[in-house]
């Protein structure tokens, strides 16, 4: 990797945004391909970027009575088809275990592609009051789907993530848990991750196999496509029933629990990427950066400078994830470029003239600017600049978001908006699963959710242009 051009080796994302978010990944060290079909390698700075989040949705679920346990990476046959729409939904991207050392096995072993089934199989076992309930597990764990086409952290044949289940005694409580948690994913993206989201429920076509009712985070990506970062489903009776969690209630009497589930995963480090990232590489959310702050010495050989910038970390890291870069083979123009590629929040400037002036410099990733700041203002400082990072970061994704956001009334209107570019199309809709798969049919657009925020943008579908029931956000997504 030679010093000069560093980050001009980075497609830009204007030429080709794919290029331009696999050179990133790659680039930034975050991972590596596997001799495996559609799996990656997670490197530590990618890990990292997981470990923080997942660090952070943990607090906020155990705040709720949440707790987490693990279960099998094998699910028996049998118990897969216990749900016959769940099974259905998930056929095509289950991996079968066959084989047991130099024995063919009698059942096949699916590898989990979700874990509901061998969930309730254990929850039947375990339920058998009313004042039993309500579980509230979740697992941190991976699951494996055979995808047909693979992108590093989008959409890889296995990959990390959590998921919740858990069991109440009335559907009322089921769907409060259902929406509690869809609010505690929310806090995790806007406030955690910066990423702007729209709130909604899924389309039936759309939504989770078996599930009543699935709920929805969806977020722009910088070239106007749409990632879905959680998920939460209100599950009813369907897996209740298929393996009779009964309980009996107060009144003494036999009853199914109700059912949820819920999860995010990896793929939300690629939103992190394709949302905030530009043509100089990664620009990381400071509450989940591995480093929030890079101390890059000058002029390393002048006696007291390496001296001073070890002393500013140590002070720093009793508050900061902080790291310092004293490589002496690369120059500090180098250096500056690696991080920025790297996406750390703030980088700390410290040489002879600022040791004698008893400063530093630091440098905002988000916005290029340089304060100079004295030392016994630099706590400070940091926290207030970390905080309006975060801030500016989400303002410019939500201007983003506005920017490409369009209003179809008809499907003329509808396809030349997608013809221009990629965009969030609000629309009206009938109700009628057969205009969300027309659309889907003749555009390519999938129906993202039913926002919570409803307007009243028209009185007809943008489809048949029938009596309009609900607004519906459409968009091509990965």
């Amino acid at each position: 990797m030679s010093e000069k051009g560093f980050v001009k080796e980075l497609t830009k994302m204007e030429e080709d945004f794919s290029k331009w978010y696999t050179d990133i990944v790659i680039k930034a060290d975050m991972v590596d391909y596997s001799p495996v079909r559609g799996c990656m390698v997670i490197k530590p700075y990618g890990y990292a970027i997981w470990e923080n989040i997942q660090k952070e949705f943990d607090i906020l679920i155990k705040k709720t009575g949440h707790k987490n346990c693990y279960f099998p990476l094998l699910i028996p046959e049998s118990l897969l088809k216990k749900e016959e729409e769940h099974v259905e939904g998930f056929a095509p991207e289950v991996a079968w275990v066959t084989e047991g050392g130099n024995e063919k096995l009698e059942e096949r072993l699916a590898i989990r592609p979700t874990s509901e089934t061998i969930i309730c199989n254990m929850y039947s076992k375990w339920v058998r009051s009313w004042r039993d309930l309500p579980l509230l597990y979740n697992q941190w764990c991976n699951v494996l789907r055979w995808e047909k086409t693979t992108r590093p952290f989008l959409r890889t044949a296995e990959f990390l993530w959590q998921e919740g289940h858990t069991v109440h005694a009335t559907a009322e409580e089921a769907q409060e848990e259902t929406i509690q948690q869809l609010n505690a994913y929310t806090n995790l993206v806007e406030n955690y991750l910066a990423i702007p989201v729209i709130r909604g429920q899924k389309t039936e076509s759309e939504k989770f196999a078996g599930a009543e009712k699935t709920y929805t985070l969806e977020a722009m990506m910088h070239d106007g496509k749409a990632l879905q970062t959680a998920t939460s489903h209100n599950l009813g009776q369907h897996f209740t029933k298929a393996f009779e969690i009964e309980f009996l209630n107060k009144e003494g009497k036999k009853e199914y629990a109700y059912h949820t589930s819920w999860g995010f995963s990896t793929r939300t480090i690629g939103g992190i990427i394709m949302v905030h990232g530009d043509n100089r590489g990664l620009k990381l959310p400071p509450k989940i950066a591995p480093i929030q702050v890079i101390v890059v010495p000058i002029a390393m050989h002048k006696e007291g400078v390496l001296d001073k910038a070890y002393e500013i970390k140590k002070l720093l890291e009793e508050n900061y994830r902080v790291d310092i870069d004293d490589r002496e083979q690369y120059s500090p123009g180098y250096k500056f470029n690696e991080w920025e590629l790297k996406g750390v929040p703030l980088r700390l400037e410290i040489g002879p003239k600022d040791i004698e002036n008893n400063q530093v410099v630091l440098v905002r990733r988000d916005t290029n600017e340089k304060i100079i700041v004295k030392n016994n203002e630099l706590c400070e400082m940091i926290d207030k600049l970390l905080n309006d990072i975060h801030n500016n970061m989400y303002k410019m994704a939500k201007e983003n978001l506005d920017k490409n956001t369009s209003i179809a009334k008809n499907m003329n209107e509808f396809k030349e908006i997608l013809k221009n570019k990629n965009s969030f199309i609000k629309a009206m809709w009938c109700g009628n699963e057969e205009c969300v798969l027309k659309i889907k049919e003749e555009t390519s657009a999938t129906s993202r959710c039913i926002p919570f925020e409803q307007e009243n943008l028209l009185d007809t579908c943008v489809c048949c242009g029938k009596d309009a029931k609900k607004e519906v956000i459409f968009a091509k997504a990965y």
